[in-house]
């Protein structure tokens, strides 16, 4: 499942809860409500709070849904709910705001999802580790216990990833399921793990905190290359392939909005990022809105410009998926993503594309 949000003011999780429940009733359709009326998209990510998943907000924030022509109805997941993969190819939802490496277990699954835009080329997560600990890199966490969101979440693959390349076996460390926030902050004060792999802004307030310092950067496409050996593709837009096929005109639409968005991204500070997003993400009991900003500034490199899925990422995740043991069979990773919706929305909007494009092989 993907990562679970981040733990923020009470009145906030109420608000997004609602948004959660009012997205999973019933079977959900882009609806138009009529020839020629703008289609409604539900889409629930993985923790709309997390700096990793900004861009689905703040593309809301920033008016891009609306101006593409497309009514998008966000919600996030909750700690102890269905993930927002799940609700996706379960029809309670149209899309999910998730990692790409979902579509490749989901292949193996035999279900079709694919991803229509690509939102960063790195995690975003960071190892958080207790300095006690002794952990400098993965090669130290042999007989530590190492926090995850949930077993079998991205930040679960993830560790085990990165143990299975220093020779370390899963039954060498233990794993456990912590959450993010405040939960995972906990766990390392109270001696509960030896580190934590979490993100943003709850990298920020352990660091602020003196409860434990970063000892491996999956941060940035940079940090991500340097340890797993490619651009690792994270955050994306996932959708079942029937839905795709059957709602090409609404895709392109949202597509539309995220390319706008992360061009927007890519050319504004951080603190106009911050300024443009509810102020609950960026200012509440685990950071301040400076905290946020100065995170967000250092990690802002995990977002790719232009939503074009980078030449080696959907191999570096196949490999990653098998290294762990998640995928054993043949996977044709030409059906778990497409450039054609991102490049189309470039091109309407005279964007120019950095991103090197991955081909139909990864």
């Amino acid at each position: 499942m993907s990562r679970r949000p981040v733990a923020v003011a009470a009145s906030v999780l109420t608000v997004l809860a609602l948004g959660a429940t009012s997205a999973c009733s019933g079977n959900s359709s882009a609806s138009t409500g009529g020839s020629g009326s703008t289609p409604t998209v539900k889409l629930m990510a993985g923790g709309l709070d997390k700096q990793i998943y900004l861009p689905y907000q703040l593309a809301q924030q920033l008016g891009f849904y609306k101006k593409y022509g497309v009514n998008v109805q966000l919600s996030t997941e909750q700690d102890g709910g269905v993930g927002a993969e799940e609700a996706m190819a379960s029809g309670q939802v149209d899309m999910a705001g998730a990692w790409y490496n979902h579509t490749i277990e989901f292949q193996a699954k035999g279900k079709a999802v694919e991803d229509v835009v690509q939102l960063s080329g790195a995690p975003g997560e960071r190892e958080m580790c207790t300095t006690k600990s002794g952990v400098h890199s993965a090669a130290d966490f042999k007989g530590k216990t190492l926090g995850v969101t949930d077993l079998g979440s991205g930040t679960d693959t993830l560790t085990q990833f990165l143990a299975a390349k220093k020779g370390i076996k899963t039954s060498q460390f233990h794993r456990i399921g912590v959450g993010a926030g405040s939960t995972a902050i906990a766990a390392l004060q109270n001696g509960k793990v030896d580190c934590v792999m979490t993100t943003q802004p709850t990298v920020a307030a352990i660091q602020k905190k003196g409860v434990g310092t970063s000892a491996i950067d999956l941060a940035t496409t940079d940090g991500a290359t340097a340890a797993m050996g490619g651009a690792y593709p994270a955050a994306s837009v996932l959708a079942r392939t029937d839905w795709v096929n059957s709602h090409k005109a609404t895709v392109q639409k949202v597509v539309d909005a995220l390319v706008a968005t992360m061009h927007w991204i890519n050319t504004h500070s951080a603190a106009d990022i911050a300024n443009k997003l509810p102020a609950s993400f960026v200012s509440n009991q685990l950071v301040t809105k400076a905290d946020y900003i100065s995170a967000l500034n250092e990690d802002k490199g995990q977002f790719l410009p232009d939503g074009i899925m980078p030449a080696g990422g959907p191999k570096t995740s196949l490999a990653t998926e098998k290294l762990v043991g998640n995928v054993k069979g043949a996977v044709d990773l030409s059906k778990t993503f497409t450039n054609d919706f991102a490049v189309q929305a470039n091109k309407t909007e005279g964007f120019k594309t950095t991103t090197t494009p991955a081909g139909p092989n990864g």
